[in-house]
């Protein structure tokens, strides 16, 4: 008894090589954060807060991001059960190419998108010819640049949902007799839906956070494609308050999404 106290005593007393550099990883990561709230002007916070600007690029992202997301969720869902379910031939390969918006520079994104979808684009040219529709510098096109690099977060937490699930209620349903797309919609979904609602969460979060795509493809056009990382961006070289109320705002958003999956994570690691 008292040995086993003891291996746990010193295996739970962490390293002295390692306590330094694990604190100024810490501090590199928290301080900037302190940073922010230690410059925030709190004292216009209200009035800054209620302006035309902030309440302008805060409503429009929350739709773009939004709009983004459900089409994450009627797009995503299936690939994702493709992935999970389906014997495709090189389905590795697929999904690696859809996990690629995770580490391709949102940049690089939005002039692939450009290339794809623009007026004189690929697909875009057509679309313009025969709807008079153009994607490029506009509110679809923040919601499409959003949709683009958000998703893959969507079909990875339900891919992997998909995979941890209990297939035994499912088979057990197609010896009922019911049909794969009625078995999907009563019994694969619900035994899935913790992982649809993270993944939507984390989808929603990226998309609310995107800068890059967005100001490559859709431009920044005040009320029209100005969203709140874009907002910030330009706050910074006219008016810094404005901008670290911006930023205010996309922090506490993100410590929102921390504290909604954090009971998922903590299970996730159990």
């Amino acid at each position: 008894m008292r040995t086993a106290s003891r291996r746990r005593a010193v295996l739970g007393r962490p390293p002295v090589a390692l306590i330094l550099p694990a604190v100024c990883g810490l501090a590199f990561l928290v301080v900037p954060l302190i940073g922010l709230l230690l410059r925030a002007p709190w004292s216009t916070l209200p009035e800054r807060l209620a302006s035309a600007e902030v309440g302008q690029a805060l409503r429009l992202s929350l739709v773009c991001a939004t709009s983004a997301t459900l089409i994450c969720l009627v797009l995503g869902i299936p690939l994702a059960w493709l992935l999970a379910r389906a014997d495709l031939p090189g389905r590795s390969l697929l999904r690696a190419l859809v996990t690629v918006p995770l580490v391709l520079p949102p940049v690089v994104g939005g002039v692939a998108l450009l290339l794809v979808l623009g007026r004189r684009g690929l697909i875009g040219r057509y679309i313009y010819e025969w709807f008079g529709v153009s994607l490029p510098f506009t509110t679809a096109g923040v919601i499409v640049a959003e949709a683009f690099v958000a998703m893959p977060f969507l079909v990875i937490s339900v891919e992997g949902a998909l995979r941890a699930a209990d297939q035994r209620f499912e088979e057990a349903a197609a010896t009922l007799g019911a049909s794969r797309w009625y078995t999907f919609r009563r019994v694969t979904l619900p035994s899935i839906l913790p992982g649809v609602v993270a993944g939507g969460v984390l989808c929603w979060a990226r998309a609310l956070g995107e800068f890059g795509a967005t100001i490559t493809f859709a431009g920044n056009f005040p009320g029209r494609t100005t969203t709140m990382p874009l907002a910030v961006y330009l706050a910074l070289e006219s008016d810094p308050e404005a901008a670290i109320v911006l930023s205010l705002v996309l922090l506490a958003v993100s410590v929102l999404v921390l504290v909604a999956l954090r009971e998922r994570w903590i299970r996730g690691a159990v």
